[in-house]
């Protein structure tokens, strides 16, 4: 299983990154940022309070969630809603919830297993999720820059508003208790700030070429191949 893990914050491009170069390279592609998203969503749709751990964590377990092209929360589509300035300012709470990330990360795996591999992005792939995978990206950039890029996307809120709530889910995603935001340390970081999209891709696409070669080496030299992480 071949497994491309690209971590960063938000406003970093790895969403950008990570659909180019599963695209490019044919390889199924994963947003868990969207899983933790769908949760928030989920729970504020039912009137669930975030901060309500025990509560949440059960939802995690029995909602109905598909992320492909669409986002599916108990059949319905949620593409849209998860994406809300109100999703945004309830998912780092809810992704510091310990049970949630345990239910979610069982999901990511099994969706890997699935898949026979493939392009994951989020915030702890390299870390924790897949500490095996065959290439982990760290990507990164200058604060306004990135505060720049997402109020871009995030059309109903001005720069400011977007910078403080970036700041804010920094702070709670890089100190949580588990599986912090946090640089993996055999992933190669790469710093966004001012380059073309098309020049970062190009970099990701030439290491997960080099990952690919040192893979099959590996495999040919008599490494067992039962890793479901590589």
């Amino acid at each position: 299983m071949f497994v491309i893990a690209i971590d960063g914050p938000s406003g970093s491009g790895k969403s950008t990154v990570a659909k180019a170069v599963a695209t490019r390279l044919g390889l199924a592609y994963l947003d868990t940022g969207a899983m933790y998203r769908a949760v928030a969503f989920a729970a504020m749709r039912r009137g669930i309070d975030p901060e309500d751990r025990d509560t949440v964590a059960e939802l995690a377990r029995q909602i109905d969630l598909k992320v492909e092209d669409q986002v599916l929360v108990d059949g319905a589509d949620a593409t849209i809603e998860i994406r809300s300035p109100e999703v945004t300012r309830a998912v780092s709470i809810v992704a510091a919830n310990p049970e949630v990330r345990v239910e979610l990360v069982t999901r990511q795996r099994e969706w890997a297993e699935a898949h026979g591999g493939g392009v994951v992005e989020g915030r702890d792939i390299g870390s924790v999720v897949f500490p095996a995978a065959a290439l982990k990206v760290y990507l990164t950039a200058a604060d306004g820059e990135r505060a720049n890029r997402r109020s871009k996307e995030m059309l109903d809120l001005n720069y400011d508003q977007v910078a403080a709530d970036m700041a804010r889910r920094d702070h709670i995603d890089s100190t949580r208790a588990a599986s912090p935001l946090s640089v993996a340390k055999d992933a190669i970081r790469l710093d966004t700030t001012g380059r073309p999209i098309e020049e970062i891709i190009d970099d990701v696409l030439d290491l997960a070429a080099q990952a690919a070669q040192a893979t099959r080496a590996a495999r040919a030299g008599g490494a067992d191949d039962t890793n479901p992480e590589v």
